[in-house]
């Protein structure tokens, strides 16, 4: 069953502390890292800029939405994340669920 990563996050002062060639330094290790990801599945959905016009936006700067074949994947995304020490850098907010339907979801709802 697929999986799911939404993931909102906006530099701190950490990140803008760093010099402009530690930041490049640390984004290209983050890029090597990635590159083995697709061997287990893992899709990369979006990774861009949030739109801050729409309705209830959220204050974050940035989003990322990931498929993976199934939870074993997906931690792994996200203990290289963690190890990475991209937490150090932004403020971070990840949201995961597995594949539901719409009258599953308003199954949830309806029970509160």
């Amino acid at each position: 069953m697929p999986h799911y990563l939404v993931e909102l996050y906006t530099p701190n002062t950490a990140w803008f502390a760093l010099s402009t060639d530690r930041r490049q330094q640390f984004l290209n290790d983050i890029q090597v890292a990635m590159g083995g990801l697709s061997s287990l599945g893992v899709e990369v959905l979006a990774l861009s800029e949030a739109d801050a016009s729409i309705d209830h936006a959220s204050d974050h700067r940035f989003l990322g939405i990931w498929r993976f074949p199934d939870r074993q994947a997906r931690d792994a995304l996200l203990t290289g994340i963690k190890a990475s020490g991209w937490y150090d850098y932004f403020d971070h907010v990840n949201v995961a669920s597995d594949a539901g339907s719409f009258s599953t979801h308003l199954d949830a709802l309806a029970a509160g």
